[in-house]
């Protein structure tokens, strides 16, 4: 079985350049997630167009995640080389010096000494080194190292979400989101996300029109606002090192559970990211826990797994993305499908009463999925302008291909980042089944299915409808 679970890889200064980048897509990078955190406006928008026109070189749909700073509190740059801290050091943390040290950290957050209090722990990074503050003073906070480890560049620091004033997208946010709209990025992940209010402050038209939004789950309040997130965003994002740094982390290997479950029953993507390859940043093989981490992400039923310092930093980003690459085919070829589709069958959830569109599609496509099982079917072909039908059947994990036949190029690359899906553009004819035959057409033209197979589609019946309503079983002639 071909590699179902998509993989998200981080373009930085380690495989920015168009050969690694060219490399990457080969390798099996199907969407290129750009971070703006770090560099200037500038270079991100030059990463977007060089990812855009290899793609474009390539003949492949690679989706942009363009993945938003958000609220994030960081240190002022440490020196070249970076700091040791060890356990039981002293530290200082201050908010105006421009430069950290061994000894005092700066942090770009104004209200820090309001924020923070005494006996509050503290985690930078993705963890690797958490302090608790010991004392407080006017002007700095004096924190003992209980955990030490290595601090470099300018890494984030862990604030409980419930006591950060700033609001989440932050303004600076919202200017960069109009910078990337007006490109046509396909994807954007909104950071620190606490409700559906803060998904619905972005403003974008919504998908395909618009792209398709991302919350990252990373806080506690997420957790406890989780439906409403979901059912507010394109996709969601299982950002486990800061929801690690929030929650006791014996908890995370069941939120991640619980996230992932929770959205494809919703007929939403799930990303699972942070740390997944993490040794491959120096090494040139994972070790045997993150191999095992992956698979069992893939176990858990997530749609797409993230590199981030691994093909940003690393030493061997193509190299990484290719062993992931492998990991996540072989862990896809021994997937429990069918204990799986009874279990999302169980569990998906209702539309609301007033979204008719929404019953009828969810209906239809969790039959469109039992039917091409039951026909042992070649493949399922499905007819959608924003995706949403592809989606909802992609969520039932059927074990035969799915394509996502559609009108429109950002739609294409949107589904770049759905479970099994391969995204096709085709034409749209006169009428529905017009359509639906050249659509096959198409699969057969390209190589996805041959005559005599047996395909099952999925359309709606009215150009422009809302509503996936029509089912049909077609011999390629």
């Amino acid at each position: 079985m071909a590699r179902r679970t998509k993989i998200i890889a981080t373009i930085g200064p380690a495989s920015e350049d168009e050969r690694t980048i060219r490399q990457m897509i080969l390798a099996g990078m199907n969407v290129a997630r750009i971070g703006l955190a770090h560099g200037t406006l500038d270079e991100q928008i030059a990463k977007y167009e060089r990812v855009r026109s290899i793609s474009a070189e390539l003949g492949r749909h690679t989706g942009i995640l363009i993945d938003l700073p958000g609220p994030k509190v960081r240190c002022a740059q440490f020196p070249e080389g970076g700091v040791e801290l060890h356990q039981d050091d002293f530290v200082n943390l201050v908010v105006d010096l421009e430069m950290s040290t061994a000894e005092t950290i700066a942090v770009d957050y104004e209200s820090l000494l309001l924020d923070v209090h005494v006996g509050d722990r503290l985690a930078f990074g993705d963890g690797n080194v958490v302090v608790t503050v010991e004392d407080k003073s006017p002007d700095s906070l004096k924190a003992l190292v209980v955990h030490g480890g290595h601090l470099e560049g300018r890494p984030g620091l862990h604030i409980p979400s419930d006591r950060l004033r700033i609001s989440s997208p932050t303004p600076q946010d919202l200017r960069m989101v109009d910078t990337f709209v007006e490109l046509g990025t396909d994807m954007i992940a909104v950071s620190f996300v606490r409700s559906a209010h803060d998904m619905r402050r972005v403003g974008v038209e919504p998908a395909p029109r618009g792209p398709l939004l991302v919350a990252k789950i990373e806080t506690k309040a997420a957790t406890e606002n989780l439906e409403g997130i979901i059912e507010a965003s394109g996709a969601v994002m299982v950002a486990r090192g800061d929801l690690g740094a929030e929650c006791n982390i014996e908890e995370l290997p069941h939120l991640q559970k619980r996230i992932i479950r929770e959205c494809i029953a919703l007929g939403r993507p799930a990303i699972t990211a942070t740390q997944m390859l993490e040794s491959m940043v120096q090494s040139p093989i994972p070790t045997r826990a993150e191999a095992s981490d992956i698979a069992n992400a893939v176990f858990d039923g997530t749609s797409a797994v993230m590199l981030s310092g691994e093909t940003a930093i690393g030493r061997d980003p193509v190299n990484a993305v290719a062993t992931m690459s492998r990991i996540t085919e072989r862990a896809d070829d021994r997937f429990d499908y069918t204990a799986w589709r009874q279990n999302i069958q169980a569990i998906r959830r209702r539309a609301s009463a007033d979204a008719t569109y929404l019953r009828v599609t969810d209906a239809l496509t969790m039959a469109a999925a039992r039917a091409a099982v039951e026909l042992d079917a070649n493949a399922i072909v499905c007819l959608s302008s924003s995706g949403f039908t592809v989606r909802s059947v992609a969520r039932f994990r059927p074990t035969m291909p799915v394509m996502g036949m559609t009108f429109d190029d950002r739609t294409a690359n949107q589904l770049a980042l759905s479970w099994g899906t391969q995204p096709v553009i085709f034409t749209e004819q006169s009428t529905p089944a017009e359509t639906a035959k050249e659509a096959v057409a198409t699969a057969a033209r390209i190589g996805a299915v041959r005559a005599g197979d047996t395909v099952v589609v999925v359309s709606g019946s009215r150009s422009g409808g809302h509503a996936t309503d029509t089912l049909r079983v077609i011999t390629v002639p």
